[in-house]
């Protein structure tokens, strides 16, 4: 499952980073990984833009980070 079909306020558990489309450039990949979206990290998405969209709030960890929608579907998790 990808982080941007996780229901908002559901925990999963980050299990790799990968590139989703072309536009995905390989330092914002490894910005994320940098960030702490790495695998075993707990990771949850508290809230979702207007709409349902972007920004996503998302916690890994303690920490509180904006994603847009296609960073959010480059974080493969597993639900709890």
């Amino acid at each position: 499952m990808l982080l941007s079909d996780l229901p908002t306020g559901k925990c999963a558990i980050v299990e790799a980073v990968v590139s989703s489309s072309e536009k995905m450039q390989t330092a914002t990949l490894q910005r994320l990984k940098a960030l702490g979206f790495i695998g075993g990290e707990p990771v949850q998405i508290l809230r979702r833009g207007l709409g349902g969209r972007e920004p996503l709030a998302v916690q890994i960890g303690e920490t509180l980070f904006a994603l847009r929608l296609l960073e959010a579907q480059c974080i493969q998790v597993r639900s709890l």
